[in-house]
């Protein structure tokens, strides 16, 4: 008769097992079990032990703060129209809050953004990912005026 192989634990049981026994670092869990940092994270909301971890593969469902709700479920990058749909979203809030001086939630629809982009980009939607570079770097312009460099030679009197 065969010996019957002890079947492994997953690497979702196994990050469970260690930060109900106290390692509660997502660091140390992705370092000791070979996991993503991201994955570890996914892994403990799930669970309801981290819900307030937040990376770039949190769904907007899962507030990071009290302007989370003006985005959750809102945004996309299935394609260019709906990349476009998104930004002229993240634009409206953007404005919107400019107009009440709320810089935060100004930082936040950008963060939005970039998040956008890089979900984008990392799933091989380029176009997409185009619509929210563009919309940033108009953002970047105006939010940052240029400054016009000293010549290397100018004194500092």
């Amino acid at each position: 008769m065969e010996k019957q192989r002890a079947k492994q634990p997953t690497k979702k049981a196994q990050i469970l097992s260690l930060y109900r026994s106290g390692i509660q670092n997502v660091e140390d869990l992705a370092l000791l079990t070979g996991s993503r940092p991201s994955y570890v994270g996914a892994v403990l909301r799930e669970a309801g032990l981290a819900p307030g971890y937040v990376d770039l593969y949190t769904s907007t469902r899962h507030p990071m703060n009290v302007y989370s709700r003006y985005f959750a479920g809102r945004l996309g990058y299935r394609d260019v129209e709906t990349a476009r749909e998104s930004v002229a979203l993240i634009d409206q809030l953007y404005r919107q809050f400019a107009r009440t001086g709320d810089r935060a939630g100004q930082h936040h629809a950008m963060v939005m953004a970039l998040t956008m982009l890089n979900r984008a980009r990392w799933s091989g939607k380029q176009e997409a990912a185009e619509v929210y570079r563009r919309w940033l770097l108009r953002q970047l312009r105006t939010a940052l005026p240029r400054r016009r460099e000293k010549p290397e030679n100018a004194s500092t009197a």
